[in-house]
This record gives C-alpha cells, sequence and structure tokens, in this order.
C-alpha cells in the first residue's frame, strides 16, 4: 500500500487551507480504532475532514460522512468534549520536513489558540495527539509509555515532544548540480534507494516516479549514468522542488497507485482529496474483504463438511430401514412353513409366496421356527421406528445444507473486490450468519442496516431495455421477491440450484419476447452454483406465485406454476452497472 509522503500531505494540507479553513467543528465522530472523523462547516459548506493513524493508511483529507452506528471510543469523547464548537483556524507543519501536522482551535479565526490536535502521519508510528494551548497533552489515539520508546514516550499529562529530527540532507532549490549530484553518487548503489536514504522527504514512489519520469530505471546504479541523465534527474528534481513551493501539484492515479505530480498519472483526479479517498478506502476494504470472504468460506466448508456426513450417517440409516418389509416378509414365509423346519438349522430356503423363487432365511440353531419369525418381527418394528424417526431429522439436515449451499452461491460470486458495494454485500451475509448462530455474533455487534445503507442489487439492462436486478445475497434476493416485484415482473431462479433471485422489470403491457427471457436465464444460470456448466434449467414465473414457507431460513422460497427455460451461464458477460 503506498503511503502518504510528505509532498502528499503537503498537497492535501494546500486544499485544505484553501477551501475549510477557518471552519466550526460542529461533530466528532471515531468509525474505527484508527480513524477520526471531525465534521467541519464553512460560509458555504459542510465536510468531515477524516484523520487516521493506521500504520498502513495513515492520512488526513476530506472524505464521506462516517456511518450512523453509535461512536463507544474513548478519544472520540474527549475530542469532541474539549474542542468540539471551536473553531478550526489553522494547519501547521509542526517542523520543516516533517509529516507531523498541528491542526489549531480557536473560540473564533483570530483569537488565541485553544488547542492542538496533533496528526503525526508516520507509518506504523503514526498518531493522534490532543494537547492545551500550554502544549500538555490531555489525550492520544495511542498512548505509549517510557517502557514502550525510551526515546519518546506519550503519555497524558507530559508535554507535547517533537518526533526525532530527520538527520538527512534537507532538499533546497539553492542547491548546485554538482554538489546534488556528487552527495548522491559518494557510494555507488541503486539510484532510488542512493536519493532516498540521502535527503528527507522522498518516498519509494516519489523517487521511482521521478526517475521514470526522466527517462531512467530507478534500479539501476547511479555510477552508469551519463551526464545526460544526469540532467534529465535534476530537472525533473527541480521540478518536485518547484511544485512544493509553488503548490501547483497535479494529482492523478498511475498503474499502481496516485500521485500528486502528475508523473506516470494514467487518469487525472478532480483534487487530491478525491485521490487520498478513494486510493485509501478501496485498499483497506480490499484488505477487509478478503479476510472477510476467508474467514465466511472456511466456516462454510468446516459446517458443511459435518453436515454431508450426518447427512450420509442418515441416509445410511434408511437404507437399512428400507429392509424392515423384507424382514416381515421372511417372518410371514417362516410362520407359512412351520414343517419345514428342523432343530439345528442355521438357514431354511423357502418358495416365495408371489414369485415361487426360493428365499434363504437365516436361523439362529439354538431356537425354534416360532422364536426365530419372532425375532423377524421384532426386527422389523424397530426397522419401522427408525425410518419414523430418521426420516424427520434427514429432512432437516438437508434443509440445512440447501440453505448454506445458497449462502455459498452467493458468496461464490464475489470473487474479487470491485466497489464499497463489494464489501457491504459481504457484511451482510456476515451479518445473517450471526443471526442464524453459524458465526459468533460478539466481535460483530453492530445495529441492523437501514435500507439507505444497505447493499443493492446487481442491475443489467436486456435486450429490449428491461432492467434485470440480481440479488447478492439472501437479504436483497428477498427484498427483491418479497417487496420490490410488482404484478407485471418475472421472477427467475435456477431449478433445484442453490443461486440468486432474478428479476425482470416491466411496465404495465409490456411483454418479455424471447431475447430478455433468454438473457434473464442466462443470469439466473451465470449467477448460481452452476455457473461452470454449458446449459441450467431455470424456472420463471410471476412473483405472486412465490412464496416464503413460516419459519424458513433467508432467502428460501417455493413457487408454483414456472416455465422451464434452458440458461447458458457463458453467453453472460455484461458488466453491473455501476451503482454508486
Amino acid at each position: 500500500m503506498q503511503p502518504v509522503d510528505f509532498t502528499t500531505l503537503n498537497a492535501v494540507c494546500w486544499e485544505l487551507r484553501t477551501a475549510w479553513l477557518p471552519a466550526r467543528l460542529e461533530q466528532v465522530y471515531q468509525r474505527d480504532r484508527f480513524t477520526l472523523c471531525l465534521a467541519l462547516r464553512t460560509i458555504q459548506k459542510r465536510g468531515w475532514l477524516t484523520i487516521s493513524w493506521h500504520p498502513q493508511a495513515a492520512r488526513l483529507h476530506m472524505g464521506d460522512p462516517p456511518p450512523r452506528s453509535p461512536d463507544t471510543f474513548t478519544f472520540s469523547q474527549q475530542v469532541r468534549h474539549q474542542v468540539g464548537n471551536l473553531a478550526l483556524v489553522a494547519i501547521e507543519p509542526v517542523a520543516p520536513w516533517e509529516r507531523a501536522l498541528d491542526l489549531q482551535f480557536a473560540r473564533r479565526p483570530g483569537d488565541p489558540v485553544l488547542w492542538h490536535l496533533y496528526v503525526e502521519v508516520m507509518g506504523r508510528y503514526s498518531n493522534a495527539i490532543l494537547a492545551n494551548k500550554e502544549n500538555q497533552i490531555v489525550t492520544a489515539a495511542h498512548q505509549v509509555s517510557s517502557n514502550q520508546s525510551s526515546v519518546r514516550p506519550i503519555q497524558t499529562g507530559q508535554p507535547y515532544e517533537l518526533p526525532p529530527s530527520l538527520t538527512d540532507a534537507t532538499p533546497t532549490l539553492e542547491e548546485s548540480q554538482d554538489r546534488w549530484r556528487e552527495r548522491i553518487s559518494l557510494v555507488p548503489g541503486e539510484l532510488r534507494l542512493d536519493l532516498i536514504k540521502n535527503y528527507r522527504g522522498l518516498s519509494s514512489a516519489l523517487v521511482r516516479s521521478m526517475v521514470q519520469a526522466a527517462g531512467l530505471d530507478p534500479n539501476q546504479s547511479s555510477k552508469n549514468l551519463s551526464e545526460s541523465d544526469w540532467q534529465r534527474l535534476f530537472e525533473r528534481w527541480q521540478t518536485w522542488l518547484k511544485t512544493l513551493e509553488n503548490r501547483q501539484f497535479q494529482p492523478g492515479w498511475t498503474d499502481s497507485g496516485y500521485t500528486v505530480m502528475g508523473w506516470s498519472m494514467t487518469k487525472p483526479a478532480s483534487s487530491v482529496q478525491e485521490v487520498i479517498q478513494v486510493y485509501y478506502r478501496d485498499q483497506l476494504n480490499e484488505q477487509d474483504f478478503k479476510q472477510l470472504h476467508h474467514q465466511i468460506a472456511q466456516k462454510l466448508n468446516s459446517v458443511l463438511g459435518k453436515l454431508y456426513q450426518k447427512a450420509d450417517t442418515f441416509s445410511g440409516r434408511l437404507d437399512q430401514s428400507d429392509q424392515a418389509d423384507r424382514s416381515r416378509e421372511q417372518a410371514d414365509l417362516l410362520m407359512a412353513n412351520l414343517q419345514a423346519w428342523e432343530p439345528g438349522m442355521k438357514a431354511i430356503a423357502l418358495a416365495d409366496f408371489s414369485t415361487g423363487q426360493p428365499v434363504t432365511i437365516s436361523l439362529d440353531p439354538e431356537k425354534n421356527a416360532v422364536v426365530n419369525a419372532q425375532s423377524l418381527y421384532k426386527k422389523h418394528q424397530k426397522l419401522k421406528r427408525t425410518r419414523a424417526a430418521i426420516e424427520p431429522l434427514l429432512a432437516e439436515v438437508q434443509s440445512e445444507i440447501n440453505y448454506l449451499e445458497q449462502v455459498e452461491a452467493a458468496l461464490a460470486q464475489f470473487d474479487n473486490y470491485q466497489t464499497p458495494e463489494d464489501l457491504d454485500a459481504l457484511e451482510e451475509i456476515r451479518d445473517e450468519l450471526v443471526q442464524q448462530r453459524y458465526l459468533e455474533g460478539s466481535e460483530y455487534q453492530k445495529p441492523p442496516t437501514k435500507d439507505d445503507e444497505a447493499s443493492q442489487p446487481y442491475k443489467f439492462t436486456s435486450p429490449n431495455g428491461f432492467e434485470l436486478l440480481v440479488g447478492r445475497n439472501n437479504r436483497q434476493n428477498d427484498l427483491l421477491t418479497f417487496r420490490t416485484a410488482n404484478e407485471y415482473d418475472l421472477w427467475f431462479h435456477t431449478q433445484e440450484i442453490p443461486g440468486s433471485h432474478v428479476l425482470l422489470r416491466l411496465e404495465p403491457g409490456a411483454i418479455a419476447d424471447e431475447k430478455d427471457l433468454q438473457f434473464a436465464a442466462n443470469a439466473a444460470a451465470y449467477h448460481s452454483r452452476a455457473r461452470q456448466s454449458e446449459q441450467v434449467p431455470v424456472t420463471y414465473t410471476e412473483p405472486k406465485n412465490v412464496y416464503k414457507p413460516k419459519g424458513a431460513k433467508p432467502g428460501t422460497v417455493i413457487y408454483k406454476q414456472e416455465r422451464i427455460i434452458w440458461g447458458k451461464p457463458g453467453e453472460f458477460s455484461i458488466s453491473p452497472e455501476n451503482n454508486n
């Protein structure tokens, strides 16, 4: 993950100072253990300032409003109590070339500063620290004891101290090319490393883009550079320093991340705030997505494995109970042929009542024919009782298997993280499994999702322009089938195969032709457990013919008056519309 370097932080602060100072602090909300959100209001607008001390994604930028769930963090409560309703009047660096900022708060612009919120964007040492006007620490997002760090402890009641000063040389526009070259090439090595270790304020991403913009290889040795190479690189170096001085940043996207210098840019962005917000939101979401996807998949595999084993056991016992009628028939045959029995017999062959074919009956030689027949009658009754007891248990296990296979089919649709909607839909699957008690809920305490905050189904357009909705999880499936659907729509689902509920939206009087029906069937087949098949049977009917059995699990339905169409998942290749 690309860290926020000195150049990026300068670009962010320049935009913040230009557009958001001064501003009234109206709300303070901590969305997780690494992220604080401040609601700022200026004369023209209102927005949320995101401050993060995440060890991999420490940053500062204007961003989206936080969720509406309760804030239970102590740090945000203390910040809210001390600086709530004050004015943010300045954002200043704590020292030259440091990635640490001083957010200053006063009663109103022009008044003395009352509070300092220090934001240190320094990788795994990042922090947010609140200090009063005497610069005494009142609270910190991450307190550091003297046992943890003898160099710079951070404790409540202690004075705020600056981070240890950097020892590398300071880049300046006044430095000559000869002196700059001499410093870099003093100990020849990889060009990018020679730059980073000799000057402060540089990051790997910045140096790589700078060297590539000069037409050089970042990994080549500095001793192999020609005079023209040094000249082009120095020109880029000067461009960087002039950009910092003039604040003429060019934010945009690169193949591997983002830039604020315009180098290696593949797509421009409207602002640095947009770049930082989108990049780190997606990077962190992708991390959460992969972790959650793996956790849910593991749990489903574990539970389904046990259920399959249980179902096999029950099925085996039912197979044994199929011999119940055979035991009764043998007992009847033996009682009808008592005269054929002789003492000490271990088996007897008798003609079957209906076919006349010989039937061999095993006997206990120590018992007479009547007692052996009674034993067979008892075995018949025991096997009948076994079937009566096992059948409902097997049905219950099979119902649970069907439900979890439906969840597994929904999970299989999430191959990779692409948009925030993917993480939202995956979290809803997790919440459902918590509600169904397949996952422990203690670490997922979260208020119920409101409709306006919930994830949305996939949206497609059929050949004749009709909207097609595809559920991404059981919550969406139930919503599509029982709340969204109207009497004119058509409902699709793979026949006896776990998959998404698909809804073809039709206007009053509109009729879907064969192309629309096939398109919907292909979508249903693609978003099912049979995605890899060539053809999949898909049922479709009017939504009024679809019912949820009483007490059924999410996503479980029964239907009637269905018609069959063969879906071809391989022919469904249209990407969903952007739902953001």
